[in-house]
């Protein structure tokens, strides 16, 4: 099937054909005899590089009015708003952040780009460009499975299809167990296939060599001890360069991911002295020097701690073929499109906080799958790297193995009292049965006794009563304070969390900037900051000295090592708002630029969210929330 066959414009015909898109590939072509250019729904669970984005854009250009395309990351919402523009005759908008905000101007354009959050809270917050929608795709859909969006995204597509009656659905997915599941939660037809546009071979490292799953071997030479991985990383990496390919190496941590690329840069792999000059002038940290150094001898690292211009810089200079290797953590394997002729897995295991663990199959298969870019790479190969005594077991892990199947995560209690919350203050149900019947479209429902759906929602209505935020007197309505809550996006513990910080403000004498901060830095809805062993009786000094400031006494928390990180996440703030240096505060503190970054735009949010609830809070204290927003 060509493309010149579809039912598109001349103009959008001739911009695919110019970049070199003729034939569709078979999954695309089992996409369209399933309808996705009709407005049937469609749940797509292909290997990476095999046409989604494709199918997402025939299935928006042929609804009959505005398309939506939900993404998980911000960093994938802007390629994908990239991608659409150059599309002619195409109005796009994109939405990722203000979370209070409703973005009524989205509306004017044919494709909206946003992250699963935003059109969450778009939906709370009434924007009715939502009503007007004729097409939602949703990116990366196996992630309802996730601890952390999950929920999220479940509740959205179930919320967003009463507010959009009709609305055509496609999902686009990895491969997974059971996507049979999801296009049943879903009422969509399914497209599964394991075809890919260019061969991937997965195979595991071992004793100067590596044995893939089409029964080949490479061997390897490698300089050293064989066994030691990091020798044997540098020898995959290498050797892939020398054929002319691009490299990706996935470790444990940013500390792993640094460190190999520092030495992989001494390997004369390439030069890129423009993109480091790009890195190293604006920025003053040593996290952005050494990158930089890096960057000249044509690899990167990538990781969380990154500024996100650097990321960016990072990513798009790969694409452009200027980086001959990154080394990154596996968030990068979920992220953004940066393929490679071969990808090496270095680490398969990683810390959580109580030991050592294996990575879910499912992410060891993403990594594996940004192996091979399209018309550039004649193959791609991704290789485990093990030694003879965990060589079987990895292939029996990852290689052999199929992914974990996608579970909902949305009895989680934290999760399901947000959105019981957001479900009864935007209206969609005023009774237990009428939360019940919206959360019945929720993929957790598909899978759940209607009974025990039903505890679960009682639990969370008996907690939020607790919270002052939902009355239950014959039937459920959000009180003044729920409903601030829920429409600016704040989880309801960290609305009660700014709650009592306010009426405990009100008997101190001493009200500042740092109490502002301690307060909204002590809630679910910011990120953990890191606490070493070595600053832990610094940052408790720290407390010490400025008790009088704090919400929180010392001796009166059962979480006092959250609450120090807390005042860890406070004290930082305080110092940027002082006038401290980036690069200062990143050197003291041993945290990443983009973990600044980060921390300073939710403190920002959840500043301006808590100036919003204090207004419907009876509290006599005037926390200068604003006044510290400004100054962030």
């Amino acid at each position: 099937m060509r493309v010149r066959d579809l039912p598109l414009s001349t103009a959008v015909i001739d911009h695919f054909e110019s970049r070199g898109i003729e034939e569709l590939y078979p999954p695309q072509v089992a996409a369209v005899e399933a309808g996705v250019a009709e407005g049937r729904r469609l749940v797509a669970a292909v290997p990476t590089a095999s046409g989604k984005t494709f199918i997402a854009t025939l299935a928006m250009l042929t609804a009959d009015g505005p398309g939506l395309y939900i993404v998980p990351l911000r960093a994938l919402a802007r390629e994908k708003y990239e991608t659409f523009s150059d599309i002619p005759g195409v109005s796009v908008g994109i939405s990722t952040g203000d979370y209070d905000a409703t973005d009524e101007q989205l509306g004017d354009n044919d494709i909206v780009v946003a992250t699963s959050e935003k059109v969450d809270s778009a939906i709370r917050n009434g924007a009715d460009w939502i009503a007007d929608l004729a097409c939602v795709v949703v990116d990366e859909v196996h992630l309802v499975g996730s601890e952390g969006r999950g929920p999220t995204l479940e509740v959205t597509l179930a919320t967003l299809q009463r507010r959009a009656p009709g609305v055509q659905v496609v999902a686009l997915s990895a491969t997974v167990a059971n996507p049979e599941d999801l296009a049943d939660w879903l009422d969509a037809g399914l497209v599964q296939s394991d075809w890919r546009p260019v061969d991937l071979r997965t195979g595991v490292y071992a004793g100067n060599a590596v044995s893939f799953d089409d029964g080949t071997t490479l061997d390897i030479a490698v300089a050293g001890d064989p066994a030691d991985a990091t020798n044997a990383t540098e020898a995959l990496v290498s050797d892939t360069v020398d054929g002319g390919g691009q490299a990706l190496a996935f470790v444990r941590s940013r500390r792993e991911a640094e460190s190999l690329a520092d030495r992989l840069a001494t390997a004369g792999l390439g030069s890129a002295p423009d993109i480091a000059g790009e890195i190293r002038d604006p920025d003053g940290t040593e996290t952005g020097r050494r990158l930089a150094d890096c960057v000249e001898s044509g690899v990167a690292f990538h990781h969380a701690g990154l500024r996100s211009d650097h990321r960016v810089a990072v990513e798009r200079a790969f694409r452009d073929r200027d980086l001959r290797v990154i080394c990154a953590t596996p968030t990068l394997a979920a992220g953004v499109n940066v393929p490679a002729r071969r990808v090496v897995i270095r680490d398969q295991q990683r810390y959580t906080g109580s030991g050592m663990e294996w990575l879910p199959v499912l992410e060891v298969h993403q990594m594996c799958g940004r192996a091979g870019r399209p018309h550039l790479d004649p193959y791609g190969e991704a290789v485990l790297v093990g030694d003879g005594d965990t060589r079987d077991e990895l292939r029996a892990r990852y290689v052999e193995a199929d992914p974990e199947r996608v579970e909902s995560q949305l009895a989680d209690p934290n999760a399901l009292r947000t959105h019981v919350l957001s479900i009864v203050s935007s209206d969609f149900a005023a009774s237990r049965e009428g939360v019940l019947d919206v959360l019945d479209a929720t993929f957790y429902a598909h899978g759940t006794p209607t009974i025990e759906l039903s505890g679960v929602v009682d639990t969370a209505v008996a907690d939020l009563v607790s919270m002052e935020m939902i009355r239950d007197d014959g039937g459920l309505a959000a009180t003044d304070l729920g409903e601030r809550v829920s429409r600016q996006y704040v989880a309801p513990e960290t609305g009660a969390r700014v709650v009592a910080g306010l009426r405990t403000a009100a008997g101190m004498e001493t009200v500042t900037g740092l109490t502002a901060l301690e307060i909204v830095c002590d809630t679910p809805d910011m990120q953990d900051t890191y606490l070493g062993n070595r600053e832990r009786a610094e940052m408790y000094r720290f407390a010490q000295s400025h008790a009088a400031e704090f919400t929180t006494a010392m001796g009166e928390t059962d979480a006092f090592e959250a609450w120090l990180t807390a005042v860890k996440t406070a004290r930082i703030l305080h110092e940027w708002t002082e006038g401290a240096s980036a690069a200062d505060l990143v050197e003291r503190f041993r945290i990443g630029p983009g973990d600044l970054e980060s921390r300073i735009e939710r403190a920002e949010w959840l500043l301006g969210a808590a100036d919003a609830i204090a207004e419907v809070v009876d509290a006599d204290a005037a926390v200068p929330f604003r006044k510290v927003r400004a100054r962030l």
